[in-house]
C-alpha cells in the first residue's frame, strides 16, 4: 500500500510543469511537503493567484474574534463573482472548505495546489466547465495562528499546525445551528446567499489506525432529501470511491468501532447532526461531503489523497450538474410545500443495533494489552501487518423522535438571542405590529436535568416535554415564523425543544427552568391544610408523590412548594416553552 501512494504522490508531481510551477510553488512544496503556511502566508499565495489569475477573485466573508478577514476565494471560468451571475450562466456551485479545525490543513495545501494548476498550468480547466468553485482555505483563523508542533498530539504532521478551536475555545464544527461564534454568523450568511450545490469539508480523523488514507462521509441515512440521497448512494459514491481506488488512494466510510480502538467490535456509521457542517448541509437541502485523511499516515499523502478526492468530486459534480441543480431544485421546492408538513418531520435518529452488514475492512493487525501503568487496555497496532477483516457494520438508523409541523411558530419579540439566530439562518419571518391574542399549541416541561459541565461554553439541558394548548399573548416586534419554506428542517431542528441540538437543549432558553416566587413555609402549612380539605383528589395525589418519592416526603419545602403549585398563585409561565405553534394556515395568514 505504500507503494501505491508513492506512485499516486509521484504522479501528482509529474503533472506540474516545472518552469511555471517553480514560480508558483506553494510553501508547503517549498517546505519538502513537510509544513504548512501561517494565515499571511496563505493569504499572499491566494492574492497573488488572484492578482494573475481573471478567473479568481478574493472575497472577505467577515472579521474574526481577533480581527483577522475570514476569506473565500471565488473561482469561475469567466471571473463570474455573485451567484446570480454564475447561475445565469448555467453553471453549479461547489464549496470547499478547510482548516474549520487548523491542526487538520490537508484542504488548504491541496486546494491551493490545485488552483494553480488549474490557473497557471491550464491543468484540470474542464473542472470549471460547469461548476464554479468557493473556496475557504482557512475558515478557523484565529485557531490556525495558535501555531506549534504540540497541537496534534495524535497526528502525523505537518511540523507545526494550527489550534482545533477558535481563539474563545469554541469549536465551530458544533456551531453550525446554535451560531454563537462571529465567524459562524459570517458562515451562515455566505452560505444561504450563495446555496451552493455542493460541499465540501475537509478534515483529519482521530481514533484507531487502519490502512485507509483517505475516509469520507455522506448523508445516506434519511436527513437528506431522498432524491439527493440517491444521487450520493449511487452516482456520486461509486464513482467516487472506484476512481480513488485507480487513483492509488483506497478510500472507506467515515466510521467509528462500536467499541473505541477495537476494529473486531465491528463498526457502526449513522446521520451527523445538524451542529457539524455536513449534517447541517444536509437539513439545508444540500448534498456534501466529509473528507477525513487518517491522521497517522504522513502529511504528503494525506495532502495528495485530499488532492485527488478534491478533483474526482469536482469531476462527477461536472458531469452531474443538470442533475444536481434539479435535485437541488426539487427539494426546495418539496419542503417548501404544504405536503412537507403532512410528514413526520424526524428530529432524532437511533442506531438500529439488531441489523448490520458484513464488510471487508483493510486494518491492521494488533495486539490488545492490560496496561501495567493504567490497568485499561493498551491497543497496540502493527503497520506491517495489514489484515483485512470481515466486519459487521451497523449503519441503519429509524427515526426516534417525530413530531408534525405547524402552519407557523411564533417568537416573542422579548426572546431576543433567539430571533437573532432565526436571522443568521436566512429565516423568513414576519414581525407582528401589534400585540396579538391567541390560540397556540406548545410545550410543557418536567424533570428538566442540566449537564454538570459546560459545552461549548454552554449548560445544555433535556428535559421531558407534553404538548399543551392555551391562550397567549404575544407583543409587538414577536416574529411569526412560517413553515412554507426552504428551510423548513432548520426551523424545526432549531425550534422543536425535542430535537438534538435545538436552541432549548443549548440553553438558550434556560431561566424558564427557575421558580422565582415562592410561598413561605409559615404561610403554606395553613393554605395547604385548606386546599386538603376542599379537594379529596389532592389528598390522594398528595399521599401517592409521598409514597412515590421518599425525598418528597421527608423534605417540608418540597411538600409545601407542591402546593404552592397547585395554588392560583403558581407562576402561569413556569415550565412552559414560549415559543408557540400556530396549526392553521388560516390563522396564521389572518395575522400578516
Amino acid at each position: 500500500n505504500m507503494i501505491r501512494y508513492l506512485l499516486a504522490g509521484l504522479s501528482l508531481i509529474l503533472m506540474l510543469p516545472s518552469a511555471k510551477t517553480q514560480d508558483y510553488l506553494t510553501f508547503y512544496e517549498k517546505s519538502g511537503y513537510k509544513k504548512t503556511p501561517s494565515y499571511v502566508e496563505t493569504m499572499d499565495f491566494c492574492k497573488r493567484l488572484a492578482s494573475t489569475s481573471p478567473k479568481i477573485h478574493l472575497s472577505n466573508l467577515g472579521e474574526s474574534p481577533q480581527g483577522r478577514d475570514i476569506n473565500m476565494m471565488i473561482i469561475d471560468q469567466d471571473g463570474l463573482q455573485t451567484p446570480e451571475a454564475i447561475r445565469a450562466a448555467g453553471r453549479v456551485i461547489t464549496l470547499i472548505q478547510a482548516c474549520i479545525h487548523p491542526g487538520e490543513s490537508e484542504g488548504k495545501d491541496a486546494t491551493l495546489m490545485l488552483l494553480r494548476n488549474m490557473v497557471i498550468q491550464n491543468k484540470h480547466k474542464d473542472l470549471l466547465s460547469k461548476t464554479s468553485i468557493l473556496f475557504i482555505p482557512i475558515f478557523n483563523v484565529d485557531g490556525h495562528e495558535r501555531s506549534g508542533p504540540y497541537n496534534r498530539i495524535n497526528q502525523n504532521g505537518p511540523e507545526e499546525m494550527g489550534w482545533r478551536t477558535n481563539a474563545q475555545n469554541l469549536n465551530l464544527n458544533r456551531d453550525f445551528m446554535k451560531a454563537d461564534t462571529p465567524e459562524m454568523q459570517h458562515w451562515l450568511t455566505m452560505f444561504h446567499a450563495w446555496l451552493p450545490d455542493f460541499f465540501m469539508d475537509i478534515h483529519t480523523t482521530d481514533g484507531a489506525d487502519y490502512q485507509y488514507p483517505v475516509t469520507y462521509a455522506i448523508e445516506t441515512f434519511g436527513n437528506l432529501d431522498s432524491g439527493l440521497t440517491r444521487w450520493l448512494k449511487h452516482i456520486y459514491e461509486p464513482r467516487m470511491t472506484q476512481k480513488m481506488v485507480e487513483a492509488g488512494f483506497p478510500v472507506f466510510p467515515y466510521v467509528q468501532f462500536r467499541q473505541w480502538h477495537d476494529p473486531r467490535s465491528g463498526l457502526r456509521n449513522g446521520p451527523s447532526p445538524a451542529m457539524i457542517s455536513q449534517g447541517y448541509a444536509a437539513a439545508a437541502n444540500r448534498a456534501g461531503v466529509l473528507v477525513e485523511t487518517h491522521m497517522l499516515k504522513d502529511y504528503k499523502t494525506r495532502v495528495d489523497g485530499t488532492y485527488q478526492m478534491i478533483v474526482e468530486t469536482l469531476s462527477i459534480v461536472n458531469h452531474q450538474a443538470e442533475t444536481l441543480k434539479t435535485l437541488n431544485q426539487m427539494a426546495d421546492k418539496s419542503t417548501a410545500a404544504p405536503d412537507f408538513r403532512k410528514q413526520d418531520m424526524v428530529l432524532n435518529w437511533k442506531l438500529d443495533i439488531k441489523d448490520s452488514t458484513m464488510v471487508t475492512f483493510a486494518g491492521f493487525d494488533y495486539d490488545v494489552v492490560k496496561s501495567d501503568l493504567t490497568g485499561g487496555n493498551w491497543y497496540i497496532y502493527n503497520n506491517s501487518k495489514p489484515v483485512e477483516f470481515t466486519l459487521p457494520l451497523f449503519d441503519k438508523v429509524k427515526p426516534d423522535k417525530v413530531v408534525k409541523l405547524p402552519a407557523a411558530y411564533i417568537v416573542p419579540v422579548e426572546w431576543a438571542e433567539v430571533i437573532k439566530r432565526l436571522e443568521f439562518h436566512s429565516i423568513n419571518m414576519k414581525k407582528i405590529k401589534e400585540e396579538v391574542h391567541l390560540e397556540v399549541k406548545s410545550y410543557r416541561f418536567n424533570n428538566p436535568e442540566f449537564r454538570c459541565q459546560p459545552n461549548e461554553g454552554r449548560h445544555m439541558v433535556s428535559a421531558q416535554a407534553e404538548i399543551i394548548t392555551e391562550n397567549r399573548t404575544y407583543a409587538p416586534g414577536s416574529v411569526l415564523v412560517p413553515v412554507n419554506q426552504r428551510n423548513a428542517k432548520i426551523i424545526a431542528l432549531l425550534l422543536e425543544p425535542m430535537a438534538s441540538g435545538s436552541l432549548l437543549e443549548w440553553g438558550f432558553f434556560n431561566a424558564i427552568f427557575e421558580q422565582k416566587e415562592y410561598a413561605e413555609t409559615y404561610v403554606m402549612e395553613g393554605m395547604a391544610r385548606e386546599m386538603l380539605a376542599a379537594d379529596p383528589e389532592m389528598v390522594k395525589a398528595f399521599e401517592a408523590e409521598k409514597l412515590k418519592n421518599p425525598d418528597f416526603a421527608a423534605n417540608q419545602w418540597s411538600m409545601l412548594n407542591w402546593f404552592y403549585m397547585q395554588s392560583p398563585y403558581h407562576d402561569q409561565k413556569f415550565l412552559k416553552y414560549p415559543i408557540g405553534m400556530i396549526e392553521r394556515e388560516e390563522v396564521y395568514r389572518g395575522l400578516l
